[in-house]
């Protein structure tokens, strides 16, 4: 199904759409190269950044993942959604080295990912949180910054030992962290252990640390779960910040108002498949869609018809517990005529 001529994307820039320089936001680009796709699963992607072709992961008898083709599009933020279950984040455990599958290949910029330990996902530039926080409770929120940092010469047991070959990195790299933190609005709690952080600030601080790598993916698996009111809006204009500064951004929700109000484009899986793709708008209209979220036979409203039945039907239940008839098989006289 093409996108509707009403699409994100479908006119031209505003003035508050252009970067200071005069060039479109990455908004705009981002939605601009997605906004003529056809709806379809799989569909390629004019700058993908992340390719997956013919992944499965199996647990048992149980297949978690089967994914054919999936492409994400460079610089845009694209929402992965389904019910409980679906696969979205063994997926992200998949491409992000916490797990192997057992068949298929996976690539970002080119370069295959398959194989690698998280860590050389993450040197790439490819980093996520997890839904749980993995925030080290002993160590403060400072501390928990610099761990983020690559390349740290200081963590070299011989080069530790020379002091000089590390300090003025060191500097440099808690004033990265600093910086951070003063954009997540932590600063003040630099000195705190990250076990005394609310769960909000504990996700600000995950996503804070996910930056100090600088990387080029970041994969978020649900930002929001759990999170007050009051910081949700922060989460997510630090997600949208995200995409203003040219990274790609795959995020795992639920909360289909967040993914309309941020998403590119949208990724749903059920199943361990993935049996929809499309704009936001495009999601609602899928027959797929609402089957996986409510049942191939969720309830609809009745028709005048069938109201009608059901309160015959009612009646004559009435009539026979009032005759003091309660066999199934009873006839009963209604307006409906003989049942």
């Amino acid at each position: 199904m093409p996108a509707e001529s009403g699409s994100h994307g479908a006119h031209a820039a505003r003035e508050d759409e252009l970067t200071p320089a005069g060039r479109p936001a990455p908004q705009r680009l981002a939605q601009a190269a997605l906004k003529d796709l056809p709806w379809e699963v799989g569909v390629a992607k004019p700058d993908p950044a992340i390719v997956v072709d013919g992944v499965t992961r199996t647990f048992g008898g149980l297949t978690a993942v089967s994914v054919d083709h999936l492409e994400v599009q460079r610089g845009g933020i694209t929402g992965l959604i389904g019910p409980n279950g679906a696969g979205k984040t063994t997926l992200f455990n998949l491409l992000t080295g916490f797990d192997q599958p057992n068949t298929g290949t996976w690539s970002f910029d080119g370069k295959e990912l398959g194989k690698l330990a998280p860590h050389q996902v993450a040197r790439l530039g490819v980093v996520r949180t997890f839904q749980l926080t993995k925030a080290l409770s002993r160590l403060t929120v400072l501390q928990n910054m610099l761990l983020g940092a690559q390349e740290q010469r200081g963590e070299s047991f011989l080069r530790a030992l020379v002091p000089g070959g590390w300090r003025a990195q060191e500097k440099a790299n808690t004033e990265k962290a600093m910086e951070l933190l003063r954009r997540f609005k932590l600063d003040a709690k630099k000195d705190d252990f990250a076990g005394i952080l609310s769960g909000g600030q504990r996700k600000l601080l995950e996503m804070a640390r996910a930056l100090m790598s600088d990387p080029k993916v970041v994969m978020l698996d649900e930002p929001m779960a759990g999170v007050n009111p009051a910081l949700t809006q922060s989460l997510l204009g630090h997600v949208k910040d995200l995409r203003e500064e040219g990274m790609t951004v795959i995020f795992v929700e639920h909360d289909m108002d967040v993914v309309r109000d941020i998403s590119d484009w949208v990724v749903v899986m059920a199943a361990g498949k993935v049996i929809a793709e499309g704009p936001p708008e495009s999601i609602s209209q899928n027959q797929a869609v609402v089957d996986a979220y409510l049942g191939a036979h969720h309830d609809a409203p009745l028709t005048v018809e069938e109201e009608d039945r059901v309160l015959a039907e009612v009646e004559a239940e009435i009539a026979r517990e009032e005759h003091g008839d309660t066999s199934p098989g009873s006839d009963v006289i209604t307006d409906g005529g003989r049942r």
